[in-house]
């Protein structure tokens, strides 16, 4: 067999188990308590010097505009992809997150974020 038929014969295999392929079922599972944990010691470390410890934007406000309410309905609206483009990529005001936190801590960030209180 040949390597592409070899390869298109393990996607179908794979849907065929309902395995996801695509990262989209990640994103709507629930978040697991582990994750949760993790989320909070990372948030802790890297995120609450200027959101502030439970999010509400009352931290450090040194890079210009004051740090996002993570609590605000409005944050609370937007979906997780949006939050973890944020997260990932940065912002004017916020930096990028991409080169220190690995995707899979960038996720349990988000997790604990969507725990946070309004």
């Amino acid at each position: 067999m040949r390597m592409g038929s070899v390869r298109m014969l393990v996607v179908l295999v794979a849907f065929a188990c309902g395995a996801p392929i695509l990262s989209d079922a990640t994103e709507k599972a629930e978040p697991q308590p582990g994750n949760l944990a993790k989320g909070k010691t990372l948030f802790s470390k890297h995120c609450a010097g200027c959101h502030g410890s439970q999010g509400k934007g009352d931290g450090y406000k040194l890079l210009g505009p004051d740090p996002a309410n993570l609590t605000s309905p409005s944050t609370k609206k937007k979906s997780d992809s949006d939050l973890l483009a944020t997260i990932h990529e940065g912002k004017p005001n916020m930096p990028s997150w991409k080169g220190l936190l690995s995707e899979r801590d960038i996720r349990h960030v988000l997790a604990y974020v969507r725990t946070l209180p309004k």
